[in-house]
């Protein structure tokens, strides 16, 4: 990442929660995939954040691992309530839990206080790579008043900066900077030597980062729009044609069309057929009447279910 800011390329990100996002993150050449705490909202219906615990992060961690487990650089968010403590031990070891269970290879920490760099730099000096993130920050929305872009005075931003500066001293690789102006999410990239992630803050940023639903419009309807955010490009209209599918699978069921022939292609063979139905006319299994055993083609055919192409 850092490379990449010194050559002036831009760093993509894409926030995802689950095992096949991540395939289709990691099959986009995407270079950093958050597991963001963000899946409390998107992927389990709640209205912030704070609800998720470290053991739900970390069950998703595990299956972003296995959907990606090679190209993007794999960063976990530690959820509300495992690293503010003064004792900054809870935070690291909470950390390793993210590294050696999770299968994240850096994790990210909300805010840049003295008291969130001091947290970082022992995260870090105890061998874990560490995001930061400032200005909105969803996990103090208690403190911040609700979801509210943040540096929009001149004060703010330069208190902005100071906490990106801070997180940078304390070791941090990068630093988020959530739904702030541009010209201050700008001045901060222009300042840091670490490279800058932005979302809902300009294009001055060393790289973009996007929720996996909100950008694929996996909630579009016809006739409304959902929880899409006011900085949001929607690249796909996903959720139409989910709607549309589910819809057709419906109706299908109910005429009697689905599954049909087509869709139906477990046969037995035309003897073992007409021997099955003899034991039904019989009304009792005829222990002789078959010579056919398990090892017969129709009998022991493997079965490719789910996505998953191995056999025993």
């Amino acid at each position: 990442m850092a490379a990449k800011k010194r050559r002036g390329e831009k760093i993509t990100m894409v926030t995802a929660y689950d095992f096949p996002s991540a395939v289709h993150v990691d099959r986009a050449g995407v270079d950093v995939l958050l597991v963001g705490d963000s899946c409390a909202m998107v992927e389990l219906g709640f209205e912030t954040t704070q609800p998720i615990t470290l053991d739900q992060m970390i069950h998703h961690c595990q299956a972003v691992k296995r959907g990606a487990p090679n190209r993007p650089l794999l960063v976990g968010d530690m959820p509300f309530g495992s690293y503010e403590y003064k004792d900054v031990d809870i935070a690291l070891k909470n950390a390793y839990r993210m590294v050696k269970e999770g299968g994240m290879d850096a994790v990210k920490f909300e805010g840049g206080s003295e008291a969130r760099a001091n947290t970082v730099k022992h995260v870090v000096e105890g061998g874990v790579a560490v995001l930061g993130h400032v200005g909105l920050t969803p996990q103090a929305i208690s403190v911040l008043g609700g979801f509210r872009a943040q540096g929009r005075t001149a004060a703010n931003a330069r208190s902005l900066l100071d906490d990106a500066l801070r997180l940078q001293d304390a070791g941090a690789f990068a630093v988020v900077l959530e739904c702030v102006p541009a010209n201050v999410a700008t001045a901060i990239t222009e300042a840091l030597e670490v490279p800058t992630i932005g979302i809902g803050a300009g294009g001055g940023t060393s790289g973009q980062v996007l929720v996996f639903h909100d950008l694929l419009g996996m909630l579009s309807h016809p006739h409304h729009e959902e929880f899409v955010p006011r900085f949001c490009k929607q690249y796909a209209r996903v959720g139409m044609e989910i709607t549309n599918g589910l819809a057709q699978f419906k109706e299908e069921v109910e005429s009697g069309a689905f599954p049909g022939n087509d869709y139906s292609p477990y046969k037995m063979s035309k003897r073992e057929e007409e021997m099955f139905n003899e034991l039904l006319e019989n009304g009792s299994k005829d222990e002789g009447a078959s010579s056919s055993s398990l090892e017969d083609a129709d009998e022991s055919e493997q079965l490719n279910l789910y996505g998953n192409n191995k056999t025993d």
